[in-house]
């Protein structure tokens, strides 16, 4: 569980609800077709549904700080620096801003493109 404590008590998130706010953040953002797992019996990387958003996204929590990798597919002919900075910058602002979470560190990988 992450989470903080303060004057009023303490406040806890599970990894899930984490990986959710990542995962429906990057979908917002221009040129993402979607979050991708590894298939680990097959090795191939798949596109996740809506519902699985979260099975793209790590997250790590240390010294009262995120850490989080996600990966992603993106679309052909898309500057993939800009679409992997304004990932950055909106999962930053939303998981800061609903959880009260400081984010340390987010990693984008590109693990696919769809033609």
């Amino acid at each position: 569980m992450l989470g903080f404590s303060n004057d009023n008590g303490h406040i806890s998130f599970s990894e899930e609800v984490i990986a959710k706010i990542v995962g429906l953040s990057t979908m917002e953002c221009y040129g993402v077709v979607g979050m991708v797992s590894k298939s680990a019996t097959e090795g191939l990387w798949e596109l996740m549904r809506i519902e699985n958003l979260s099975k793209g996204v790590k997250v790590n929590f240390k010294n009262n700080e995120l850490y989080i990798n996600l990966y992603v597919m993106v679309e052909y002919g898309t500057k993939i620096s800009v679409i992997a900075n304004n990932i950055i910058q909106k999962v930053r602002y939303n998981v800061e801003n609903y959880t009260g979470l400081k984010v340390s560190t987010i990693t984008v990988n590109v693990q696919a493109v769809r033609v």
